[in-house]
């Protein structure tokens, strides 16, 4: 194996569709590593572990924009480039912000068992006999 591969591929491997991840590279947030002798995009694991943050993002209701700054955040300190102390700060900003939108989908997943839950006693409450 390259270490390459084809956007079929890709998209397999990180649970995306090609569309999704098409619409990732126009946004900009995903840049292929290579192109093959064809003209395919060609992606490394860099480039699947990039995919990977945009979709972990994605629930949470970060923007494009959000992600497209995160991303630099991450490149920067991998490259060590950027004021670390800066880039540290602000990738902490986006732990806590993350973290309070998990709280959100908490409290949003109780209310809604909590219906399920009051739906099932109806149900129950209710229920005819089948006839015989």
């Amino acid at each position: 194996m390259t270490g390459r591969m084809q956007i079929g591929e890709a998209a397999d491997r990180v649970g995306l569709s090609i569309r999704t991840i098409r619409h990732y590279e126009e946004a900009g947030l995903i840049v292929p590593s290579a192109r093959s002798d064809g003209g395919f995009r060609l992606y490394t694991e860099p480039d699947l572990d990039r995919l990977r943050v945009v979709k972990r993002m994605k629930p949470l209701g970060f923007t494009l924009d959000e992600m497209r700054d995160l991303l630099r955040i991450l490149d920067d300190l991998t490259a060590g480039t950027g004021d670390r102390a800066a880039l540290l700060e602000r990738l902490a900003g986006f732990h806590t912000d993350a973290e309070a939108r998990v709280q959100a989908l908490r409290d949003q997943l109780m209310f809604a068992e909590g219906f399920a839950h009051q739906m099932r006693e109806h149900l129950d409450q209710h229920a005819v006999e089948k006839p015989s």
